[in-house]
Protein backbone atom coordinates (compact mmCIF):
# COMPACT_ATOMS: atom_id res chain seq x y z
CA UNK A 1 0.00 0.00 0.00
CA UNK A 2 1.14 3.43 -0.67
CA UNK A 3 0.55 6.44 2.01
CA UNK A 4 -2.98 7.67 0.39
CA UNK A 5 -3.94 3.56 0.33
CA UNK A 6 -3.04 3.94 4.31
CA UNK A 7 -4.42 6.70 4.64
CA UNK A 8 -7.79 6.06 3.45
CA UNK A 9 -7.69 2.99 5.16
CA UNK A 10 -7.17 4.46 8.50
CA UNK A 11 -9.79 6.55 7.50
CA UNK A 12 -12.07 3.43 7.17
CA UNK A 13 -11.46 1.95 10.50
CA UNK A 14 -11.73 5.73 12.06
CA UNK A 15 -15.23 5.86 10.49
CA UNK A 16 -16.00 2.13 11.68
CA UNK A 17 -14.92 2.92 15.23
CA UNK A 18 -16.94 6.26 15.40
CA UNK A 19 -19.96 3.07 14.68
CA UNK A 20 -19.35 1.11 17.62
CA UNK A 21 -20.73 2.27 21.00
CA UNK A 22 -19.86 1.62 24.77
CA UNK A 23 -22.88 -0.16 25.80
CA UNK A 24 -23.21 1.72 29.08
CA UNK A 25 -23.27 5.03 27.39
CA UNK A 26 -24.97 6.17 24.54
CA UNK A 27 -21.78 7.46 22.61
CA UNK A 28 -19.40 5.92 20.17
CA UNK A 29 -16.09 4.67 21.58
CA UNK A 30 -14.22 7.55 19.06
CA UNK A 31 -16.27 10.63 20.29
CA UNK A 32 -15.61 9.00 24.40
CA UNK A 33 -11.92 8.82 23.58
CA UNK A 34 -11.51 5.62 24.19
CA UNK A 35 -9.54 5.02 21.39
CA UNK A 36 -5.58 6.18 21.97
CA UNK A 37 -4.20 5.19 19.12
CA UNK A 38 -5.06 3.85 15.00
CA UNK A 39 -2.04 2.50 13.00
CA UNK A 40 -2.29 1.23 9.56
CA UNK A 41 1.10 -0.61 7.86
CA UNK A 42 1.82 -0.86 4.46
CA UNK A 43 0.46 -4.34 4.27
CA UNK A 44 -2.73 -3.73 5.40
CA UNK A 45 -2.48 -5.01 9.09
CA UNK A 46 -3.99 -2.18 11.85
CA UNK A 47 -3.08 -1.86 15.20
CA UNK A 48 -5.95 -0.53 17.61
CA UNK A 49 -4.54 0.73 21.13
CA UNK A 50 -7.80 1.22 23.31
CA UNK A 51 -9.29 1.71 26.94
CA UNK A 52 -12.33 1.32 28.15
CA UNK A 53 -14.19 3.80 31.08
CA UNK A 54 -12.88 1.61 34.22
CA UNK A 55 -10.69 -0.97 34.57
CA UNK A 56 -13.59 -3.25 36.30
CA UNK A 57 -16.03 -2.54 33.34
CA UNK A 58 -18.37 -5.04 32.23
CA UNK A 59 -17.47 -4.71 28.70
CA UNK A 60 -13.73 -4.50 28.80
CA UNK A 61 -13.48 -8.52 27.65
CA UNK A 62 -16.23 -7.54 25.18
CA UNK A 63 -15.88 -4.43 24.04
CA UNK A 64 -11.96 -4.61 22.47
CA UNK A 65 -13.51 -8.33 20.86
CA UNK A 66 -16.32 -6.21 19.09
CA UNK A 67 -13.59 -3.41 17.76
CA UNK A 68 -11.50 -6.42 16.17
CA UNK A 69 -14.43 -8.24 14.69
CA UNK A 70 -15.79 -4.84 12.77
CA UNK A 71 -12.70 -3.95 11.91
CA UNK A 72 -11.65 -7.66 10.35
CA UNK A 73 -14.03 -7.19 8.16
CA UNK A 74 -13.17 -4.00 6.20
CA UNK A 75 -11.77 -4.84 2.96
CA UNK A 76 -8.26 -4.22 2.56
CA UNK A 77 -7.47 -5.30 6.54
CA UNK A 78 -5.21 -8.07 6.49
CA UNK A 79 -4.61 -8.46 11.00
CA UNK A 80 -5.86 -6.67 13.23
CA UNK A 81 -4.25 -6.35 17.37
CA UNK A 82 -6.12 -4.28 19.48
CA UNK A 83 -4.44 -3.88 22.99
CA UNK A 84 -6.32 -2.68 25.90
CA UNK A 85 -4.47 -0.50 28.37
CA UNK A 86 -5.45 1.77 31.36
CA UNK A 87 -2.22 4.21 30.61
CA UNK A 88 -3.46 7.02 30.67
CA UNK A 89 -6.56 5.64 32.68
CA UNK A 90 -9.58 7.28 31.20
CA UNK A 91 -11.85 9.59 32.71
CA UNK A 92 -14.12 12.44 32.43
CA UNK A 93 -11.81 14.86 31.75
CA UNK A 94 -10.76 12.89 28.33
CA UNK A 95 -14.66 13.92 26.87
CA UNK A 96 -15.05 15.82 23.52
CA UNK A 97 -17.42 18.43 23.80
CA UNK A 98 -19.47 16.38 21.31
CA UNK A 99 -19.79 13.40 24.13
CA UNK A 100 -20.16 16.51 26.91
CA UNK A 101 -23.22 17.46 24.64
CA UNK A 102 -24.24 14.19 24.11
CA UNK A 103 -24.80 12.90 27.83
CA UNK A 104 -26.00 16.32 29.02
CA UNK A 105 -22.73 17.62 30.86
CA UNK A 106 -22.85 21.34 31.88
CA UNK A 107 -19.22 21.70 31.58
CA UNK A 108 -18.88 21.16 35.45
CA UNK A 109 -17.68 17.42 35.09
CA UNK A 110 -14.88 17.47 37.39
CA UNK A 111 -17.40 15.86 40.10
CA UNK A 112 -18.51 13.18 38.02
CA UNK A 113 -16.56 9.70 37.76
CA UNK A 114 -17.08 6.56 35.31
CA UNK A 115 -19.45 4.85 37.77
CA UNK A 116 -22.34 8.14 37.17
CA UNK A 117 -23.00 6.60 33.53
CA UNK A 118 -23.45 3.76 33.73
CA UNK A 119 -27.12 2.67 33.64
Amino acid sequence: MNKEEISQLKETVINVLKTIYDPEIPVDIWTLHLIYGVDVDEEGNVKIVMTVTAPNCPVAEVLPAEVKKRIEAIMGVKKVEVELTFDPVWDISMLSDEAKAALGLDGDYANYSPMDFLY
